[in-house]
């Protein structure tokens, strides 16, 4: 893991921010403006869209490649991170009308390997066209060939 005292960015927002989405907790609403992957038994009270996939490498190694992604990405705001926690939260802005999305992130340990729940929700509108699973699943592809 990258050390945080190497960016002053990442200290503030770890220093600020910890109050994450509760995946144990987590109630979706009843429009279809959400997505959801999770290992399974990890937020299954939310009904998972997808289960979340086994990555072969470290939750230290996983974490590294979804904060380099989040970084990467112009209309992704980083909202907050804990790297001990393997957290990581961003708001994703759309292009055309600048909708705002929260995304949520979890890494887990899986047998010595790692995986992930992701739960990006958007704050208005009943209908998402899709947007949530899109930025998801493109998210775990851009994993898949890191």
């Amino acid at each position: 893991m990258q050390n945080a005292l190497a960016n002053p960015l990442r200290l503030l927002l770890q220093l600020c921010m910890t109050d994450f989405l509760d995946f144990q907790t987590l109630q979706r609403p009843k429009s279809p403006n959400t997505y959801l992957v999770a290992p399974a038994g990890f937020a299954d009270q939310a009904s998972p869209d997808e289960e979340g996939p086994i990555f072969f490498c470290s939750t230290d190694s996983l974490f590294s490649q979804v904060e380099a992604l989040v970084a990467m990405r112009k209309d992704w705001r980083l909202k907050a991170l804990d790297a001990q926690a393997g957290r990581i939260s961003f708001i994703a802005v759309s292009k055309l009308f600048k909708f705002k999305d929260d995304v949520d992130i979890a890494i887990l340990p899986s047998d010595g390997k790692s995986t992930l729940a992701v739960y990006s929700a958007s704050r208005v509108g009943y209908s998402d066209m899709g947007a949530n699973a899109k930025r998801v699943n493109d998210l775990l592809t851009s994993l898949q060939v890191t």
